[in-house]
């Protein structure tokens, strides 16, 4: 009868150890999933995009980490990527120093960024080069009269999901 009941708990440990294994499995390819750009950075206290304008209330700039999709990117580098802010807004991103760049696939997919959002006015030149990067046409570009006062971002870490 003890031998019964060792061998009962001695399986009961076995199959508890295999199911946890199992979860760590779960874990560690959900995190090999994820790309890194720029410093390292985590997605512990991301706040959602949406968040932001309420945040940057009376400041000119403010340091933040941000969760948000990708809407668009670079075609010809990476170089920039615009994020969803909710409200069919989005918020251009940059890369701190220029010192790297993000896939040009990533559309669609889920960001955590870091750095410093800021209030920006995009000049006419700008918002017609970032229009030919994103491969508008000729038409398109032509349309642009007009500077834009918007929220900017320039980013010195990126996950992508």
């Amino acid at each position: 009868m003890k031998k019964l009941f060792l061998l009962s708990g001695l399986s009961l440990v076995f199959f508890a150890s295999c199911e946890n294994k199992k979860t760590d499995v779960n874990t560690e390819i959900a995190a090999a999933s994820l790309q890194y750009f720029g410093d390292t950075i985590t997605q512990d206290g991301a706040i959602a995009a949406d968040q932001l304008a309420a945040q940057m209330q009376g400041k000119d700039s403010l340091k933040v980490k941000l969760t948000a999709t990708i809407a668009d990117v670079c075609q010809k580098k990476g170089c920039w990527m615009n994020l969803n802010l909710g409200n069919d807004q989005t918020m251009k991103v940059s890369f701190k120093d220029y010192a790297f760049f993000v896939p040009k696939d990533a559309a669609g997919k889920n960001t955590v960024i870091e750095g410093v959002a800021f209030t920006d006015t995009t000049s006419i030149a700008d918002l017609k080069h970032y229009a030919e990067d994103a491969g508008k046409s000729k038409e398109e570009i032509e349309k642009i009269t007009q500077p834009e006062i918007n929220i900017g971002f320039e980013a010195h870490g990126v996950i992508i999901n």
